[in-house]
């Protein structure tokens, strides 16, 4: 009988190189670098009050109950939304850290918080340390600007999720009021004055429509110059959203309002209601405030109806202040003085707290 065959021997197969996490996209050693920038800009930012370092697993900060003896804390988050596609074809990135804060510092202030720390979201494809150290400079530079401290935050690597050049951007922030000093709106009433102060352009809403405008259907280049708006057509949508942390100090500090609205997504017809009594509405007399021309222009791009737009855009009013009457001539006098723009835009009176329009 024939011996048998020994079977025939099979070559290895070859083994892979080694993977590593930057062959996923994913740059640790840059991310470290990044890290490094982002440390001396928040420290920037830095009081006595915070107890940590950047880097930490949670950020510490020593609440001042000297100063606040029933604190309250309050907190908001957001984002920035479309307009970050702008920024990025645009390459500006400085002003949408910008943004962010300071669209977040006025959703807690118009309840009489004082903005304790910050913390920021940061999600992109591929890093490029150059615009991530951009955006954190705009975000620490409008944290330093409104008093408040940025404690921490996430920059996150997220390479096939994010299209390389584009990234994500949201922010949490806390402030603290006393509990006696919170403004909630629920001390407004019939006869009280509706004072609005003045936006700086969009702000970080509307922007989905704004751009569809601009760029689809009207065909401008962010660098080209638009003669109804006597700017260029990018540099008008990326005016930074405005701060009005100073004039609300100075309405809180007198005691003169009894709720604000920050208009911001929803227009005034979805934002002043949600501070009005369940028996009060608000009655607004379109015409009692300059319109910028953006939106003048934006309307007639898209032939938008006056209701669409009064619920889409701030329409050139960024805060909205309720003052009682028999305070008002006061404040008035106040902020003439300050040199703060305001305009009387319309009154409260009973109603089922709606926004209407005369």
């Amino acid at each position: 009988m024939p011996d048998a065959k020994a079977p025939a021997k099979q070559s290895p197969k070859p083994q892979p190189a080694p993977a590593t996490y930057a062959d996923a996209g994913v740059d640790i050693t840059g991310g470290d670098r990044a890290k490094q920038r982002i440390r001396y800009l928040a420290q920037r930012t830095f009081g006595k009050q915070v107890l940590s370092e950047i880097g930490g697993f949670g950020g510490l900060y020593r609440l001042d109950t000297a100063r606040f003896t029933s604190p309250v804390l309050v907190s908001s988050a957001d984002g920035v939304g479309t307009k970050l596609k702008i920024a990025f074809e645009m390459g500006v990135h400085h002003t949408v850290g910008c943004d962010l804060v300071n669209h977040c510092v006025n959703d807690i202030a118009i309840q009489g918080a004082t903005p304790l720390f910050f913390l920021d979201y940061l999600a992109t494809g591929r890093l490029d340390e150059g615009v991530i150290e951009k955006v954190v400079t705009g975000l620490a530079d409008a944290c330093r600007a409104n008093g408040c401290a940025l404690i921490g935050g996430e920059t996150a690597q997220m390479p096939g999720f994010y299209t390389d050049g584009e990234y994500d951007l949201a922010g949490f922030i806390v402030g603290v009021v006393d509990k006696e000093k919170l403004i909630t709106g629920a001390k407004i009433k019939a006869g009280d004055v509706l004072i609005g102060f003045p936006s700086t352009g969009l702000h970080s809403n509307g922007y989905s429509l704004a751009r569809k405008l601009f760029f689809e259907v009207a065909g401008y280049k962010p660098d080209q110059y638009v003669t109804e708006l006597k700017d260029k057509a990018g540099a008008a949508l990326m005016k930074v959203h405005r701060s009005y942390l100073p004039v609300i100090k100075k309405l809180t500090a007198s005691d003169y309002t009894t709720g604000m609205a920050h208009i911001t997504g929803g227009g005034i017809t979805e934002n002043l209601p949600r501070i009005l009594p369940k028996n009060i509405s608000a009655i607004i007399e379109t015409g009692s405030w300059p319109i910028p021309p953006i939106f003048e222009h934006l309307r007639e791009l898209g032939n938008i109806s006056q209701e669409e737009m009064l619920r889409t855009f701030n329409l050139g009013i960024g805060l909205i202040a309720v003052v009682p009457a028999d305070r008002f001539t006061r404040a008035k006098a106040m902020l003439d003085r300050a040199g703060e723009k305001f305009f009387v835009i319309g009154r409260a009176s009973k109603g089922d707290r709606k926004v209407i329009y005369s």
